[in-house]
């Protein structure tokens, strides 16, 4: 259950959402609106009940993304929350493939965040999703892969549309990935100049 709160400042107005439980801790995630309103992504994210989070930084000797020319080549995201709680399981033997498109739309979320810092915070520098690839633990014999990727996809031509956010992609079955998570999804996008 979310609460939201307004703080009204001179030049912009804040939209503070929270769960319950992170209320009754003080807690918020604090989502920056221009006088002029959100921006279009962050609106139709938020029409998806979706929250980007500050991107999370990698854990070993790697970056998050590069940038290349015009191209921003994201590294792999798991489904991680922002409390570091990560979904485990292998699709078809205990992950059901419902639960693992859960799990591929969260890992989206983590990838839009790592989009999101590569732009500065903003989105509409975004100027085409150009490629995602995505891994599936899955057991032998299973093979709706490209059904758990297509929630990755939906997000992101929900969040980006058609014009920006429809890409090419694979869709792979691996017998197992880092941290024993599901699905695993990078990208690459080209970003306006």
């Amino acid at each position: 259950k979310l609460q939201f709160l307004y703080l009204i400042a001179p030049a912009a107005m804040f939209r503070c959402i929270c769960s319950s439980a992170a209320a009754a801790r003080g807690a918020a995630r604090v989502q920056f609106r221009t006088a002029g309103g959100m921006c279009p992504v962050h609106e139709r994210l938020a029409a998806q009940s979706v929250w980007v989070p500050t991107a999370a930084a990698p854990k070993a000797n790697f970056l998050p993304y590069v940038r290349t020319g015009d191209l921003v080549y994201v590294s792999g995201q798991i489904p991680r929350t922002e409390d570091g709680t990560v979904t485990k399981g292998v699709v078809g033997a205990g992950v059901e493939l419902e639960a693992a498109r859960e799990a591929a739309r969260l890992t989206t979320v983590n990838l839009l965040s790592q989009i999101k810092a590569a732009c500065g915070g903003d989105f509409a520098k975004v100027k085409k999703i150009v490629k995602v690839e995505g891994f599936v633990a899955a057991a032998a014999g299973f093979e709706a892969h490209p059904e758990v990727l297509n929630a990755c996809s939906d997000l992101l031509v929900e969040a980006f549309g058609v014009e920006v956010g429809a890409h090419a992609r694979f869709a792979v079955g691996v017998s197992s990935l880092p941290r024993g998570v599901p699905v695993e999804i990078c990208c690459v996008f080209e970003m306006r100049a």
